[in-house]
């Protein structure tokens, strides 16, 4: 039989772990952001917007959700792209049908989110809250990396 101490350990160990995306209700989505990363509510946007844009191969509506230099990683390689203008020339290159694909399909359930940021589709793409200023009293969210 566990003991009170051995059971709380086990909770603790537990609540560290990430959770299973397909376990995960919005509302839990939602509270595990606003608790790490504060502002959930101002994701909504550029998420339905993220997802929206993959679907329809819109460069220049992905590339303005992204924080610049934005690390892209491609081809086998890791690109730092400087500005919108370079993501939009290069978009073929830097991001994958696959990406497209799996964060067009993505859903707010399925959202992983730690201290980094929200990740969808396995891993292909990072959203953070970004800081406007230098105390963070404003902010953004926007894409921070895409890894096909």
């Amino acid at each position: 039989m566990l003991r009170l101490s051995q059971v709380a350990l086990l909770f603790a160990t537990l609540a560290l772990l990430p959770v299973s995306a397909s376990a995960q209700s919005d509302e839990d989505v939602y509270n595990r952001i606003e608790s790490l990363h504060g502002n959930a509510g101002d994701l909504n946007e550029p998420l339905l917007s993220l997802v929206e844009a993959m679907g329809n191969d819109d460069a220049a509506t992905i590339a303005g959700l992204a924080e610049y230099p934005l690390r892209v990683a491609a081809n086998g390689e890791s690109y730092e792209i400087q500005n919108a203008d370079d993501f939009i020339e290069n978009f073929d290159t830097l991001v994958t049908q696959d990406t497209r694909d799996a964060v067009a399909g993505q859903t707010y359930g399925q959202l992983f989110v730690n201290s980094d940021g929200v990740m969808l589709a396995d891993g292909a793409v990072w959203m953070s809250n970004v800081c406007d200023n230098g105390d963070c009293s404003s902010s953004h969210w926007a894409v921070i990396s895409i890894n096909n």
